[in-house]
């Protein structure tokens, strides 16, 4: 694994910001897809960690951490993706370049499925929490809300880019396999989820 494209506990933001601005593609805007849904997963926990007094938030706080360390790992591993991807871009015109470049799209597809079913489930929780937290946090549940929506909206963006790329790249009767089928099937939903958190960030924002 490209440690470049690993976001390693140790490493401060500056850094991570400096690597993102390199023209590497890793890590590149899937993760900073997971970033922006890990943020918002941290924003709702301490949405819910003001909220001491409510079972329901206590409860959501422990499932917002795990979701926050779903997110970071589901952003690492994009990173990783994205690398891959890029060195199929860049291999030289050849009888392997298409399978190479199909076979990259398809995991790295693969990883934007992942990040938004952590978006998803993050959805449930935004929800939960905009129903039973602290009312003087609302600011903070609306950047949260807002963060996620971006999040699931560049989730869902390197999605279409890779599916497209991996079909663009497909041979003659090649069919769609079976795991970028199922991650093109997760488009409605990732959809869904994005305007499910917007519509809550604008519930609120007022």
């Amino acid at each position: 694994m490209d440690d470049d494209a690993r976001i390693h506990p140790s490493i401060s933001l500056e850094d991570w910001l400096d690597r993102l601005a390199q023209p590497t593609g890793a890590p590149g805007g899937g993760a900073a897809s997971g970033i922006m849904m890990a943020t918002a997963a941290s924003l709702l926990h301490m949405v819910a960690a003001y909220t001491p007094d409510d079972e329901r938030a206590v409860a959501a706080g422990g499932r917002l951490r795990r979701l926050r360390d779903d997110a970071v790992d589901a952003a690492q591993a994009d990173g990783v993706r994205s690398a891959e991807l890029g060195a199929a871009l860049a291999h030289e015109e050849d009888d392997d370049r298409d399978r190479l470049v199909r076979e990259a799209a398809i995991a790295a597809a693969g990883t934007s499925q992942r990040l938004g079913d952590v978006g998803m489930r993050l959805v449930d929780e935004l929800h939960l929490i905009a129903g039973v937290g602290n009312p003087n946090l609302s600011a903070d549940l609306v950047v949260a809300a807002e963060a996620l929506a971006a999040g699931l909206g560049g989730a869902l963006t390197n999605l279409r880019a890779c599916v497209d790329l991996a079909e663009a790249h497909a041979g003659a009767g090649d069919e769609m396999p079976s795991r970028l089928a199922d991650a093109a099937a997760s488009d409605p939903l990732i959809a869904a989820a994005r305007v499910a958190a917007a519509e809550v960030a604008a519930e609120h924002a007022d």
